[in-house]
């Protein structure tokens, strides 16, 4: 199968860096910081730019970095985002160069992502005469949280010169090496984290009657809301309705005053997204009064979903299908999340998932997850059909 890694055709100076971009990961997966504490990080970053010669090298969004490649001419323009930011997950890994920083983790890939990020900068800087126009890198804080794409756009990163395409990609614990998982239109889902908390009435568990047990309202809470996707959305569409977590209660013999519950909504557009935070509301006010409760429902929508220009989607395509093979191409939106999201709302681009499981090695983790791990050849095709995108974005730009 063309897809195999071994198989592909990596061009030489890609293969003649692919040992010092693995070395970064292994570096930084081995010092994984947190959002908006990403400070060793950003000064690896900050001062490997510099080394490369890039222009415009400076800190961003307070712990991002960005630099740029300068082409000939007045030629168009492209972005490359990498999120740096790691996750508040203990590692399990068992890898040489496991997590030092105990009880955070590189858990979905970021350190891949500066890696090759990095990388690029590199093999462009060694040709930057040869560019038809230039390439910015961003290295964004803070996409596990919230407020890193706004903070670096804010920055002015899109614009001196204004970026004609944005492109970016995301490591995938799912899509086999090899393959890589792209789509126009809505990729990624818009998260709405919700927090509903019920008030009771406590009191000793001897005497139930005495008391409206706050952990028996949220328990058929938790029931009725399974119904707002199976009946209040069309069939048609694609939402996500999850309570993760319920905190309630004392001790085991009082029942308990209040219930507390965080979770998040993830669709592909606004209205969908009200639909479901009104029947919310109807189906708590009906569940509490039924018991004697009262609610209160808060929620917060981080960023917009993550929506890939069709044009710039078929070019990444069109690509794919050239170096990984038609086979190794597929098209699975995602219920997850990124804010990368914000930088495609700007200006048009594309997102796309990296391959790097591979279960013949024994790697087949899921991402956020202690256990995470990846195939390191993702890196390497991940530098050579990077390059090849942003060549082809140079050469035949979005319509501005």
């Amino acid at each position: 199968m063309q897809g195999h890694p071994s198989k592909l055709r990596v061009r030489p100076e890609v293969r003649a860096v692919r040992a010092g971009v693995i070395e970064t990961r292994r570096d930084l997966h081995r010092r994984p910081e947190l959002s908006w504490q990403e400070h060793r990080t950003q000064q690896v970053i900050l001062a490997r730019l510099r080394e490369l010669g890039l222009a415009d090298v400076r800190p961003i969004a307070t712990t991002g970095a960005t630099g740029l490649v300068e082409g000939r001419g007045n030629g168009p323009a492209v972005l490359w985002r990498a999120d740096i930011d790691a996750l508040p997950v203990p590692e399990r890994s068992n890898l040489p160069f496991a997590s030092e920083n105990e009880g955070v983790m590189h858990a979905c890939g970021h350190d891949a992502h500066i890696a090759i990020a990095l990388g690029l900068a590199e093999l462009l800087a060694k040709g930057s005469s040869e560019l038809p126009g230039s390439v910015r890198f961003v290295f964004q804080p803070a996409e596990e949280s919230s407020g890193g794409a706004r903070a670096c756009i804010a920055d002015g990163v899109l614009d001196g010169p204004r970026i004609a395409t944005v492109l970016g990609l995301h490591i995938s614990a799912d899509v086999p090496v090899g393959s890589i998982n792209v789509a126009p239109g809505p990729f990624f889902a818009s998260p709405t984290a919700i927090r509903i908390e019920i008030t009771g009435r406590g009191g000793h568990a001897a005497a139930p009657h005495q008391s409206v047990d706050a952990v028996v309202v949220a328990a058929h809470v938790i029931t009725a809301l399974q119904t707002v996707v199976s009946r209040a959305v069309g069939p048609s569409e694609t939402a996500v309705l999850t309570i993760g977590k319920v905190t309630a209660g004392f001790r085991g013999n009082v029942i308990a005053e209040s219930a507390a519950m965080t979770g998040t909504i993830r669709t592909y557009s606004d209205r969908v997204r009200a639909l479901m935070l009104q029947r919310m509301e109807e189906i708590l006010a009906g569940v509490c009064a039924a018991f004697g409760a009262t609610f209160e429902l808060k929620h917060t929508t981080s960023c917009p979903p993550l929506v890939n220009d069709a044009r710039v989607a078929a070019m990444v395509r069109a690509e794919g299908e050239e170096f990984f093979g038609a086979a190794n191409i597929f098209a699975a939106p995602s219920m997850g999340a990124d804010d990368m999201a914000d930088f495609l709302q700007e200006r048009p681009g594309c997102y796309f998932w990296l391959g790097a499981r591979n279960e013949a090695k024994g790697i087949a983790g899921r991402h956020h997850d202690p256990g995470f791990v990846i195939d390191e050849d993702a890196l390497e095709l991940g530098l050579e059909f990077g390059l090849r995108l942003i060549e082809r974005a140079l050469a035949d730009p979005p319509a501005r």
